[in-house]
């Protein structure tokens, strides 16, 4: 049995990185667990410091229940230095190289609206960017299964 994974991002402001990442990546707002109404009466359990609260984090999902669940989460100190894990948005669609790296660059475009930033381009293949706290991704072609 292969094991599930979530991964879970640092920053400064959850909403902000939690509109970004549900644009990116088209995640919805994961519900809270059960028998919890609200994210802010399942974290009241946990007997959270009174300067925390449910704006600090954010529990996103994917619509359909695949790919891992993302959780944004508020830590006091900034980011320092390069990820050393990201993640790959894979474009989809099918085509000569030409189209799909149409596609990929269209998709960077969208990202920059939603306000990521463009790093560095590599012509044909992929782009490196970085959401609005400056986490690197990339964007690339889906594989031509």
């Amino acid at each position: 049995m292969t094991a599930r994974i979530d991964l879970t991002l640092d920053c400064a402001d959850a909403p902000l990185l939690a509109r970004f990442w549900k644009t990116a990546l088209g995640y919805v707002d994961e519900p809270p667990p059960p028998p919890f109404a609200t994210r802010a009466e399942w974290l009241a359990q946990f007997d959270l410091p009174e300067d925390e609260s449910a704006d600090d984090g954010a529990w996103l999902c994917s619509p359909d229940g695949t790919g891992p669940r993302l959780s944004i989460l508020k830590v006091p100190e900034p980011k320092t230095a390069k990820n050393r894990l990201h993640i790959d948005i894979r474009v989809p669609g099918h085509g000569g190289p030409e189209e799909r790296w149409a596609r990929v660059r269209a998709e960077a475009g969208r990202l920059v609206a939603a306000g990521g930033r463009v790093l560095q381009e590599f012509d044909g293949h992929h782009i490196v960017m970085a959401d609005p706290e400056g986490n690197e991704f990339c964007v690339a072609a889906a594989s031509a299964d």
